[in-house]
This record gives C-alpha cells, structure tokens and sequence, in this order.
C-alpha cells in the first residue's frame, strides 16, 4: 500500500511540475466556460423543455473536453518511461505491476478530476445569480458528473493501454483518440438507429 501510495504521489506530481498540466487545466476551462455559454445562452429568450443536463451533453464543446484531455493526460505514462529509459528502473524496483497500473491511473483520474472543477464554479454561479433555486436539481448535477468520471475511466483506462504500446507520446494521442472517436461515432449510429433519442422518447409509456 504504501509503495502505492508513493507512486501516485509521484505520478501526480509530474501533473503539476510540468507546462502540460496546466496548459490542459486551461484549455479545458476555457472549453468548459464556452460550452456553459453555449447553453445558456439560447436559454433567455426561448424556454425548453429539455433538461439542462442535456443541452450540455449535446454541445460540441463538452464532447471535446471529454475526449481530448485524456489522451493528452495519459500519452507520457508508459511512453515517456520508455523513451526516458526508466521504465526499465521502475518495473525493477520492488513493486508489482498491479501496483505500477494502478498507481499511474489514480494519478491520471485525479488529474482528469481537477481539471473539471471550472464546472463545478460555473453550476454554483448560475445557481447563485438565478431567481428560481431550484433550477439546477442535485440529483441531476450529481449524476452529471458522475457520467463524467465514468467517461473518464474508461478513456483513461484506454489512454494508459495505448501509452503502454509505444515509445512516442505522439502515437499513444493517436491511438487513445481513434479509441475514443471510434466509441463516439458507434453511439450516435446506435442512437440514429432507434429513432427517436430525445429523452422523452426514451420515457416507458
């Protein structure tokens, strides 16, 4: 636990040492405060009946934060180990792979988590300025986000398995983004495919 422990300390650390941490930190904030835009915008002249949760998931916006940053947070994992010739040095200390994998992706996670926290401050604003308290409903925020740190996982989870293929931090992008594209493009011609996707239609009848 404790070599653990220190491996994700140390995995994170390298997250926020280095120019590329917070150049995706501000990168995504300013996607994310364009895609809140991009919602509520429309919102003060035409009333809707879709939930805001919604509305956001449809905004181009919101699809690039959530596709694009975990390639880029996860591409110099394994890949940069290789490249630097320490991953040699690493798998040869006394850890176990398990500890090494697992290390790296609650690094990576938590990473992945900070840099959606701008949400969290655009939600609580909106929700401080409106008249109407309940026009952001917890259960819904919550589950929001929760989508989000599955979405995560799972592109994480594929960022790390392409980092891990490779030396160069530029193919393991490429590989973790034909993933995550690849899943992108199959669920909208799923979606296409049943017919009506609105969320009413999705309601039992």
């Amino acid at each position: 636990m404790q070599a653990y422990l220190t491996l994700t300390r140390r995995e994170l650390a390298g997250y926020f040492m280095s120019m590329t941490g917070y150049v995706i930190i501000a990168a995504a904030t300013l996607l994310i405060g364009v895609s809140f835009k991009a919602v509520l915008e429309p919102l003060q002249h035409v009333p809707t009946l879709l939930p805001v949760t919604e509305l956001f998931f449809n905004t181009l916006f919101f699809w690039l934060v959530l596709l694009f940053p975990p390639a880029v947070i996860t591409m110099r994992i394994f890949a940069f180990e290789k490249f630097s010739g320490t991953f040699e040095t690493l798998m040869t200390a006394p850890v176990t792979d398990l500890q090494v994998v697992l290390a790296k992706f609650t690094s990576a996670f938590l990473f992945y988590c900070v840099m959606w926290l701008p949400l969290v401050a655009c939600i609580l604003i909106v929700r401080h300025y409106t008249s109407d308290t309940t026009a952001f409903d917890t259960g819904a925020v919550g589950s929001t986000f929760f989508g989000i740190a599955l979405f995560g996982c799972l592109f994480i989870s594929a960022g790390i398995c392409a980092s891990s293929l490779t030396k160069s931090q530029a193919i393991a992008v490429m590989i973790s983004l034909a993933f995550a594209l690849s899943l992108l493009i199959l669920s909208f011609l799923a979606g296409q495919s049943t017919g009506d996707t609105s969320w009413k239609g999705q309601l039992p009848q």
